[in-house]
């Protein structure tokens, strides 16, 4: 077969001299390809490593408290610009999502997430306890304590039932202003209710609502989704509102696709700043360290092996192919250990690099930030039972039960933020009676044990976003089919008005057009010169 050569869409004449030219430059053409496709990927995971390296060189400095505050500063104005978009980003994409798609397939959508949530929760529940009784972190521990390690203590003294009464307290929050940075929460008062016969008062814990800071996600998620529905049922009054919340969300992207030029140089500090800080990690790891091994092998696992299978499971594609596109996210959730600051990189690269729908994408995935943690099911519950054994507790069918069931439901509410799956570790604890002043053992080496913790919560939130992604193209696969089979004339027209639909949706999205629809909301215009009657009978 001859091989020919074009330049500009002329051919040339085959020549030693020109043949080698050309391989050179598309050798170059590539390697600048590759690099300007990857370069966010490659600063980010460069970040993490020069971090690494600089906490070590500064570690030597021995710095004082202040210092170390000032060294912290650039990872610091990270985590802010992440937090401060995670308000506009999870209201305008869910109301945007929820108005977006019709009120049957989310219902179908939400269900199977949901379903989707629990199992593999339930799954990671189950791999964490199976592994600490395996690997038995807490057998032989018992003469470990805060003291010997030099640690604070933590109390919590949180009822289990008024733990998941928050959960649903914070579903419907009081006020959505104040839901933007308080969250409700339970606090115990003593009231005397009486006299004993020699006299002494009789007091009686009595639980009372607080105001705790931190966002409600949960109620902003739950009020959102329902908003962006009841947008949808108003039709066309609701499509200006509509339009508003797609072009915030659409602004807020904007914003995300700048800070994330920013994560690498931020990662860099923030992962040096927590090796600066770092205390004695040598007697840590060499204490804890089958508590550690224990929890980061069951995230490896979990997210290895499990979550990967499921989604082969659902869509026969490889897996590995899908989290390739996600290293940026995966990076920053090691950074920052937190699901919520990871959730604006991991929407722009789920939509960019693999190609999920937007509708899916920003309805699942704030959702999925919020009560996915399948990381965190895994290090609760190796976490309860190292506690059982280091107070050489036995732990009956009963308890194990109530260990799984507790951290599947608990982790829904786990803030997500860092270290906010040691409370949830509380509300086990009480669950089983077990004492909950060994949490400081957990809060001593949650810094390494919460960076695998993140990455397997986003990874598996990313999964879900690519699984409804398939199951949604798959549903409009097999309604076009019957749609076809039925109307077989006018499969040809249906499938040029779709286009020109899509074509619309998009041109309408930003700029203001005659007839303007919204591009969240299917609404059916009949066209002037289809109908000129129609139109002049309604104005």
């Amino acid at each position: 077969m001859e091989k020919k050569s074009e330049l500009n869409g002329h051919a040339l004449p085959e020549s030693p001299s020109t043949e080698p030219i050309l391989e050179k430059a598309s050798w170059r053409q590539r390697l600048g390809e590759f690099l300007r496709k990857n370069l966010l990927v490659i600063l980010t995971v460069s970040g993490v490593l020069v971090g690494v390296g600089l906490g070590m060189g500064v570690r030597t400095m021995a710095l004082t408290k202040a210092q170390m505050t000032y060294f912290a500063f650039p990872g610091e104005m990270l985590l802010r610009m992440l937090k401060m978009i995670i308000l506009p980003l999870v209201v305008c994409s869910l109301v945007s999502g929820a108005a977006s798609l019709d009120t049957r397939s989310l219902g179908k959508l939400g269900g199977i997430a949901v379903g989707y949530f629990l199992v593999t929760t339930l799954i990671a529940s189950s791999i964490g306890v199976t592994l600490a009784f395996i690997i038995k972190p807490g057998v032989g521990a018992g003469a470990l304590n805060t003291n010997h390690l030099a640690l604070e203590s933590v109390s919590s003294d949180k009822e289990t039932a008024d733990s998941f009464l928050d959960l649903a307290r914070n579903l419907f929050p009081s006020n959505l202003v104040a839901a933007a940075f308080r969250s409700y929460a339970t606090d115990y008062k003593m009231v005397a209710i009486g006299n004993m016969t020699n006299g002494t008062k009789i007091y009686q814990k009595v639980p009372y609502g607080t105001e705790s800071d931190g966002m409600n996600i949960l109620g902003l998620v739950l009020f959102a989704m329902v908003f962006g529905v009841a947008l949808r049922k108003l039709g066309e009054e609701g499509e200006e509102l509509i339009r508003f919340f797609n072009a915030f969300n659409e602004a807020t992207m904007v914003l995300v696709s700048w800070i994330m030029w920013y994560i690498p140089f931020g990662i860099m500090f923030l992962v040096g700043s927590k090796i600066v800080e770092m205390e004695d990690v040598v007697l840590l790891v060499a204490s804890l360290g089958k508590y550690i091994f224990a929890s980061i092998l069951g995230h490896i696992i979990h997210g290895g092996i499990v979550l990967p299978l499921i989604y082969f499971g659902f869509t026969r594609k490889n897996p590995f192919s899908f989290l390739s596109g996600l290293i940026t996210p995966f990076t920053t959730a090691f950074a920052t250990c937190s699901s919520s600051a990871t959730l604006p990189s991991m929407i722009k690269c789920v939509e960019e690099n693999n190609g999920v729908d937007k509708r899916i994408s920003r309805f699942i995935l704030p959702i999925g930030a919020t009560v996915n943690m399948d990381g965190a099911a895994i290090f609760q519950c190796v976490a309860a039972v190292f506690i059982a054994q280091l107070n050489n507790h036995p732990l009956n069918a009963g308890q194990i039960f109530t260990i799984l069931v507790t951290a599947t439901a608990s982790s829904v509410g786990a803030a997500g933020i860092p270290a906010g799956g040691i409370i949830t570790i509380a509300i086990i604890l009480e669950a089983i009676g077990l004492p909950t002043n060994d949490l400081s053992l957990m809060l001593a080496v949650d810094w390494i044990v919460d960076r695998t913790t993140t990455v397997v919560n986003v990874e598996g939130d990313a999964l879900g976003a690519g699984i409804l992604h398939h199951i949604n193209e798959q549903e409009q696969k097999k309604l076009k089919h019957l749609e076809d089979q039925r109307h077989p004339d006018h499969a040809w027209d249906q499938q040029h008005a779709e286009e020109l639909c899509e074509v619309r949706v998009e041109a309408v999205a930003n700029t203001q057009a005659q007839e303007e629809t919204s591009p969240l909301v299917t609404h059916q215009n009949l066209s002037q010169e289809g109908a000129p009657e129609a139109i002049e009978s309604v104005l």
